[in-house]
């Protein structure tokens, strides 16, 4: 890849950089012109920052066929403009090649060398891309085995993976990371691929003492870690990241759910159930915060945990008809204001409304669920009420 950087340079007589999809850098020439804090970052770094990453997908780099200009952002230090070219073998985004404006304009010859240089690299990345996918493909065989519901199947992956040097021996835990997809604006397989490339990024940035292996399913993806649980946040938090820059989506429809630390390798399918399960209640009651820890459920984790059945059929006879009723402000008042323990300023301000307004409502509530705020068996059965009719949503 650097031979065709160079030679890419040598041709045009400025410099050039090549990107991974994730806008890790891959090779790169000798500036000698204006460069930016953006390029001297990813120079130092060997990686864009999250924030030129986002930036580039939201200009569509990733859905670009052809030559395409991104013109300058001075608030994520790129003061530059850059032409850039996508490398695709067969309609498949593998990187980037990144020109910079201030070394001279876009023009015909530039573009067609671009096309060239793209052709050629499409190749090269091809090859390489065929022979980690050898190597993946036993690695992703081994997460489905260490995920699997056969105890002796975890057992001999569990084995394999130490043996080969991908894991290492000891307490292990598992990241899952999902995105919405019923608003989402970004096609299925830009989500898929900003899953497999947070997956990927955050794996190469494990600490050193430890090792990490990662599984892309249809909805979602996993990545098993092993070591301790103490870095499992900032871990989360750069996943969450990387994926929601990479789908193209805003961070409020990615979602992160942290499993807890087992003592054995064999048993992180344990951890990796209690990580799929925060991550679909965070998405699905959206109070929890983005990247959430198991831990951090709270009552969700108990009503998680009884059949849909029970759920159901133990909705309070008045919560269900405030479900039903055709103002749905009468259920968000509610939720609020039992969220708040009843704190009528607070919920107030929350909602934006006049304390009266609030007053006015909650009789109303009162009235269409027969119910009496002032009684705390009745706020208790309509709040884990209402947590429970979220869950439902859910199963």
């Amino acid at each position: 890849m650097q031979l065709v950087a160079d030679a890419l340079a040598a041709r045009l007589s400025r410099s050039v950089a090549v990107d991974d999809p994730g806008l890790c850098l891959l090779a790169y020439t000798e500036h000698a012109g204006e460069v930016d804090h953006q390029r001297i970052e990813s120079i130092l770094r060997r990686q864009a920052t999250p924030e030129a990453t986002a930036f580039s997908y939201q200009h569509g780099a990733a859905d670009s066929r052809d030559v395409f200009v991104e013109p300058p952002a001075p608030e994520i230090g790129s003061t530059i403009g850059r032409i850039g070219m996508p490398i695709r073998y067969e309609g498949r985004l593998l990187g980037f090649i990144w020109l910079l404006e201030s070394e001279g304009s876009l023009t015909g010859m530039v573009a067609d060398a671009l096309r060239a240089a793209a052709g050629e690299a499409a190749a090269v990345l091809h090859r390489e891309y065929l022979l980690r996918e050898l190597g993946r493909s036993r690695e992703r065989e081994l997460v489905r085995d260490l995920l699997a519901d056969d105890p002796a199947l975890r057992g001999r992956a569990a084995e394999q993976a130490t043996r080969d040097g991908h894991l290492v021996a000891g307490p292990a835990l598992a990241f899952v990371v999902t995105l919405d997809s019923a608003n989402a604006e970004s096609p299925t397989d830009r989500r898929r691929l900003g899953i497999a490339l947070g997956l990927d990024y955050v794996r190469r940035r494990v600490p050193a003492r430890h090792l990490a292996l990662q599984l892309d399913r249809l909805d979602h993806g996993v990545l098993v870690v092993t070591g301790p649980r103490s870095e499992s946040q900032a871990l989360g938090s750069q996943l969450h990241a990387q994926v929601a820059a990479g789908a193209g989506l805003g961070g409020d429809h990615c979602w992160v759910g942290i499993g807890g630390p087992q003592a054995s390798l064999a048993d992180v399918h344990a951890s990796y159930a209690e990580a799929l399960r925060a991550a679909r209640i965070a998405q699905i009651t959206r109070i929890l915060g983005q990247v959430v820890r198991d831990d951090q459920l709270g009552v969700y984790r108990l009503l998680a945990e009884l059949p849909a059945d029970l759920l159901r059929h133990g909705l309070p006879p008045g919560l269900d008809r405030l479900l039903e009723h055709g103002n749905a402000s009468l259920k968000l008042t509610l939720e609020t204001f039992l969220d708040n323990a009843g704190h009528v300023s607070r919920t107030a301000e929350l909602l934006h409304i006049s304390r009266a307004t609030l007053y006015y409502r909650l009789r109303r509530i009162e009235e269409v669920a027969d119910i009496n705020l002032d009684n705390g068996e009745d706020r208790l059965a309509v709040h884990v009420g209402l947590k429970a009719s979220r869950l439902m949503r859910l199963r």
